[in-house]
């Protein structure tokens, strides 16, 4: 219907498999952004799914998480994903 950019939300439920199945109908500039149970341990795999980017949160960070802790995760976080990009 004329999107450009779709927001998959859980990605959990959907799995890789789902994502693949989903992007083979999809027009291939079209932008998928997975949320909900991502986290950088599995960039590299959902990226080789068809995924374009992330919206990331519990990975982030957890009621009772300190700022030192959130901010350790963010740095490894954007530094997994510029080992893939």
């Amino acid at each position: 219907a004329g999107a450009d950019g779709l927001k998959v939300f859980p990605a959990f439920k959907l799995g890789q498999d789902g994502l693949k199945a989903i992007r083979a109908v999809l027009p291939p500039a079209t932008d998928v952004y997975l949320v909900g149970g991502v986290g950088p341990d599995g960039f590299a795999d959902w990226v080789a799914a068809g995924a374009s980017g992330f919206g990331l949160g519990t990975s982030l960070y957890k009621p009772g998480d300190s700022a030192g802790v959130v901010g350790q995760r963010a740095r490894e976080t954007v530094a997994a994903w510029d080992a893939i990009r």
